[in-house]
């Protein structure tokens, strides 16, 4: 049975770890809250009560795409696509076309700056395999006007920062929000995370300042890894609610 995304991808590699994958959920709950589609989620009324599960929710279900086989792959995106269409029935609007880009942008983008930030610099080759994986989850769900490959994309995702994000009370809110689910030193915690990987535009609308305090201890955290102590470390870290969750997402390396 042929798999979605072949057993020897990065792309494997890189959604088969807890930790990349904490990453990509903590740069997109950063970059998410910044966009300017992100009302449709407060028509859901999803969001604002639980602004958390909504994102891992969408991470668990790319993660769930790249480990299945084809055809089980493919339902599960066109399930995706399904639930989108009925919210936008309710509505009596079209999610913009844009907004599905941004989404599958910001994947593309996390999935990349995670790994490099936790495990070593990706060469062109794997950049493009990460891009084609999500293209063809973009292409499966009807988007339109999808740049090619990797090379063409970068322009693209440029002038996404730079058109489609804006500081808003929806903003304010959702970081609100994260701070009330999270308590303050687990938020304190993601706001740092987020520091590491998301893009230049983002922290400028964010008013993050460039250093994180956690940027000294990411050569620790990898040590720890290899001592098995990060179990540890996520114990401590972790809302009790995501701790399974969470341990789930660890794909055994044989």
């Amino acid at each position: 049975m042929s798999c979605f995304v072949e057993k020897q991808s990065i792309v494997r590699r890189i959604w088969g770890k807890s930790d990349t994958i904490l990453f990509i959920f903590g740069g997109a709950a950063a970059e998410f809250a910044l966009n300017k589609a992100v009302d449709w989620l407060y028509f859901t009324g999803r969001l604002p009560s639980d602004p958390l599960g909504r994102l891992f929710s969408t991470v668990s279900y790319a993660r769930m795409i790249v480990f299945a086989p084809i055809d089980e792959a493919h339902k599960a995106i066109d399930t995706m696509r399904h639930i989108h269409t009925a919210v936008e029935n309710n509505r009596d609007a079209k999610i913009p076309d844009w907004a599905y880009r941004d989404v599958l942008f910001m994947l593309i983008y996390y999935s990349i700056a995670s790994f490099e930030l936790l495990e070593r610099k990706l060469n062109n080759e794997e950049k493009e395999e990460v891009y084609t994986v999500f293209y063809r989850v973009g292409e499966r769900m009807g988007l339109k006007d999808l740049p090619q490959n990797y090379q063409e994309w970068l322009p693209v995702r440029q002038s996404h920062l730079l058109n489609d994000l804006e500081q808003s009370n929806y903003t304010t809110d959702i970081f609100k929000q994260y701070k009330k689910h999270l308590g303050a030193l687990r938020y304190k915690v993601l706001i740092e995370g987020q520091k590491l990987v998301v893009p230049q535009r983002v922290k400028e609308l964010l008013k993050f300042n460039s250093f994180s305090i956690l940027k000294p201890i990411v050569p620790l955290y990898k040590i720890s890894r290899k001592l098995k102590l990060d179990g540890i470390i996520k114990a401590i870290l972790l809302p009790a609610n995501y701790k399974a969750q969470i341990k789930a997402l660890d794909v055994q390396h044989h």
